[in-house]
């Protein structure tokens, strides 16, 4: 087991950009087409988190061309350069899944709004 915790432990990233379900984000995930690299970014809504050590995942959704396009991320993969929360959501549910289900303004969730300290 000793060996199998160290592996898990090389591979995890120090750190780990801070999302939940519902938040809006922007992934920056490596590509490589051939000998080039290249960053792209794909926008979306977080809907999942699954929890699992080294193979914690997430799964943004984005509509693409009226069409409902979803992806899943590992958190600790070496080819994710960052996620960028581009706007926090307000939710009640761990899973998001009824968002599949829903068209236009009812696939829309609440935007979180946090006090900042005014100081």
């Amino acid at each position: 087991m000793n060996e199998i915790q160290a592996i898990e432990a090389e591979q995890m990233k120090e750190t780990v950009d801070q999302f939940k379900v519902g938040d809006t984000v922007k992934v920056h995930f490596k590509i490589v087409e051939g000998k080039t690299e290249r960053v792209q970014i794909y926008e979306g809504l977080v809907i999942a988190m699954k929890n699992s050590k080294v193979g914690k995942t997430f799964t943004v959704r984005k509509i693409s061309y009226g069409v409902g396009v979803e992806r899943v991320f590992p958190i600790h993969s070496p080819r994710i350069v960052k996620v960028e929360v581009v706007r926090p959501g307000k939710v009640r549910r761990a899973k998001l899944y009824y968002i599949r289900e829903k068209i236009g303004k009812g696939a829309k969730i609440k935007e979180l709004i946090v006090k900042k300290n005014t100081k």
